[in-house]
């Protein structure tokens, strides 16, 4: 199969996809896209919402469509290291074992991230980034695919551990999910209230989405393209000769290179979902507000006269 009958199966699996979790998740289709996108582009995300909006019935909905292993991950302020990674335990034999955590899964909904403190986040983070872990200097890989879909909760912040910009940073995006709309609501109401059982089928296997994460890196893309990714990067930035007036009057601190990355491996994950054989300036557009959203960081003065982040990013685009 050369790489343009590629685009067209992922094209053709992505509809399935959604198709197969629209039977469980009503709406938030931005969100279900930005979750997909995360997956196919080899990345993490942060999913931020209010209680009782089916984030984590979504990321389980997610996982049965992918046929992948899924674990879910309670974050409390007692929670260990080895809790999630594993420990050595003494076998029957009197030698040491070590017996994996729940982090040995291909997909981790890491609940309330924040909850947790943060020796438990840092043992969490390091597993995202190398992809494995370690125990009485002994490395473990995880197993592939591997992502880490953590949730955060932004009404309480009373006992918790916010994670620092620079372990936000490792996370592609920052997907805000909202309240539905009426309509949305009353379909809600009306298919969790009654005793029917929704059958969600796999569509696709781990084999496959290694594959299509391959073949996402080999997109071709237009030096303009990449240019306009690093140029709206480097506008974030407060004090260059790059940043705009917007960013010099509300942002302390910008967004650094690993963002420009992103915005191009998410445009090239965009296009060929949506049927394209390499993006355009479009597609970044269309990923910037989450990847963005939790690498700038607001200075007082746009606190006092509300100014958002995403205000700041459409100013930007």
């Amino acid at each position: 199969m050369n790489d343009v009958e590629a685009v067209k199966e992922l094209t053709a699996k992505y509809a399935a996809m959604r198709s197969e979790i629209g039977k469980v998740i009503i709406g938030q289709q931005s969100v279900v896209d930005e979750l997909l996108i995360t997956v196919f582009s080899r990345g993490h995300c942060l999913i931020v919402g209010v209680p009782g909006l089916a984030k984590t019935m979504l990321v389980n909905t997610i996982a049965q469509t992918l046929g992948l292993s899924f674990n879910r991950i309670q974050f409390t302020p007692d929670l260990m290291p080895s809790d999630i990674i594993g420990s050595e335990i003494l076998d029957e034999n009197r030698h040491f074992k070590f017996m994996k955590g729940p982090i040995f899964s291909n997909v981790i909904l890491a609940d309330e991230i924040n909850r947790t403190p943060p020796k438990t986040q840092a043992a969490l983070l390091e597993a995202m980034q190398e992809k494995s872990v370690t125990n009485a200097g002994h490395s473990y890989p995880l197993p592939e695919p591997f992502f880490v879909l953590a949730t955060q909760n932004p009404i309480e912040q009373e006992g918790t551990y916010p994670l620092p910009e620079a372990q936000l940073d490792r996370f592609m995006f920052n997907v805000w999910v909202d309240y539905p709309s009426w309509q949305e609501e009353i379909d809600v109401v009306k298919a969790t209230t009654s005793d029917s059982i929704v059958q969600v089928n796999q569509v696709i296997t781990a084999e496959e989405i290694m594959k299509y994460q391959n073949l996402i890196r080999k997109i071709p893309v237009a030096d303009n393209v990449v240019e306009y990714a690093v140029n709206v990067v480097a506008k974030t930035r407060p004090g260059t000769e790059m940043a705009s007036a917007e960013t010099n009057q509300y942002l302390s601190w910008g967004a650094g290179p690993r963002a420009s990355q992103f915005l191009i491996i998410g445009a090239k994950c965009h296009a060929v979902l949506k049927g394209k054989f390499s993006p355009d300036i479009e597609d970044v557009k269309a990923v910037a507000l989450p990847i963005l959203r939790h690498r700038l960081v607001r200075n007082y003065q746009a606190e006092a006269d509300g100014v958002t982040v995403e205000k700041i990013v459409e100013a930007l685009l």
